[in-house]
């Protein structure tokens, strides 16, 4: 039996698979893509943006390994959603409402901490998202796109941010698979638009997922580049489809505050 929990940050949504909940030693708990792609299907399987595995940390200095396989069983490095929803899984097998989660990515370890709510309900989790840095190089089809600027950034994965002033002018659908199949190890595609010198509005497709309610490095990513470009401050509501998210540019660092929220205990057999 697989014994799955289903969470989701801003309507981006995942089932989350603890090897906490796997304790058979002849068959422990093992990332799959195509169990992925089953599970995450709309209309066939559960459901999901994702799937990610708690799995045991390498070394002492973390609580949980995260693995992200994206619905179609490509694997993330890092989702600033997902890794809410995993600690929040986490807390709750543990039983806890509050304190602190440290994950280990593949991007290295990343503390998260509570902020307010419940673990049964939805639960306010701040991340430490790391040093943003320049992404990859933008390719012939990223420059091509109409905007009033573009950057490429690096929150562990690639993102690029596009600067426009009316996100309906901006067609993801066929800019973002697009633009995301002219890089070699693909791309996140934001559109954002500035309200104010603390709002954005964003719109995301996700790589690997496709046009998604909401994205957590995204946020960051987009509040990075609206900074780089002097349009924001160091302290920015994020404002998606799914809800609104909020980044602090604390130096060189990035801190992401946003929900998580329980939806539903899933077992498969």
């Amino acid at each position: 039996m697989l014994r799955l929990t289903k969470f989701h940050g801003l309507g981006n949504d995942f089932l989350i698979a603890l090897a906490a909940d796997h304790p058979d030693a002849e068959h422990p708990l093992t990332p799959d893509p195509d169990v992925a792609r089953a599970l995450c299907a709309r209309h066939t399987g559960i459901g999901a943006d994702g799937l990610i595995y708690g799995l045991a940390p390498g070394g002492d200095e973390a609580d949980v390994h995260m693995v992200l396989l994206n619905a179609d069983g490509s694997e993330a490095e890092i989702s600033g959603n997902g890794i809410r929803c995993l600690a929040q899984a986490v807390l709750r097998h543990e039983g806890r409402d509050e304190g602190d989660v440290l994950v280990e990515t593949a991007g290295g370890v990343r503390h998260l901490r509570t902020v307010k709510g419940s673990v049964d309900g939805e639960l306010w989790i701040q991340v430490d998202m790391g040093e943003p840095s320049d992404g990859p190089v933008p390719s012939a089809e990223a420059q091509e796109v109409s905007a009033r600027a573009r950057a490429t950034v690096d929150i562990g994965n690639p993102h690029l941010v596009l600067l426009v002033d009316d996100l309906d002018d901006l067609d993801l659908s066929e800019v973002g698979p697009r633009v995301e199949e002219s890089f070699d190890a693909g791309i996140n595609v934001h559109g954002v638009v500035v309200d104010s010198a603390q709002d954005l509005r964003l719109r995301v497709w996700e790589r690997g997922v496709g046009l998604t309610q909401a994205c957590g490095s995204g946020a960051v990513a987009a509040a990075v580049a609206a900074h780089r470009w002097g349009e924001v401050g160091p302290h920015v509501r994020v404002h998606m489809p799914g809800g609104e998210a909020v980044v602090d540019l604390d130096g060189t660092r990035a801190l992401l505050t946003g929900p998580s929220t329980f939806v539903a205990e899933v077992v498969v057999p």
